[in-house]
């Protein structure tokens, strides 16, 4: 599981500056070669949070803070899908399940993420496949609401 320090150590490697700042208005913020992340949130936020920033620096490029630009927005989704993937995946929904949880709260602790930001990756993951997927014998259901069953072979072929 990735955590935090993993997260400073891969934007170094990067050659990204990653500091904490007393930020006012986001938890985060990219620009060039530098992420600043809110100093007051706890570890599990400032992971999201990095994560995001992250996915900006590999999707994103330009200043896209006005949101009103729909090619602005696109880039938001796409670092944020970034980030998703990179802290939690479809394996991850899958591992969550096989060490028994059941709910989003106890999903998102097992990840070691914020339960908003699991809510918001199942909803970009919902947008992206549907209601269901299918992946190494499990289906991921994400409609009426979350729920992982195993046992399922492409008969297909």
């Amino acid at each position: 599981m990735t955590t935090y320090t993993d997260l400073l150590i891969e934007a170094d490697k990067q050659r990204l500056i990653t500091k904490e700042k007393p930020l006012r208005a986001n938890c985060g913020r990219i620009k060039g070669n530098r992420i600043a992340i809110k100093k007051d949130l706890d570890e599990t936020e400032k992971k999201c949070t990095l994560a995001e920033e992250l996915g900006h620096y590999h999707t994103s490029s330009g200043n896209i803070l006005d949101q009103s630009s729909v090619a602005n927005r696109k880039q938001e989704l796409h670092a944020r899908a970034w980030a998703y993937n990179r802290l939690i995946g479809l394996y991850g929904i899958i591992n969550a399940y096989r060490a028994g949880c059941i709910n989003s709260y106890e999903i998102a602790e097992h990840l070691n993420i914020t339960e908003e930001f699991l809510n918001e990756a199942l909803e970009c993951y919902r947008e992206k496949y549907g209601c269901y997927t299918e992946l190494d014998g499990y289906v991921i259901m994400f409609e009426p609401r979350l729920a992982v069953y195993e046992g399922f072979e492409d008969t297909e072929n």
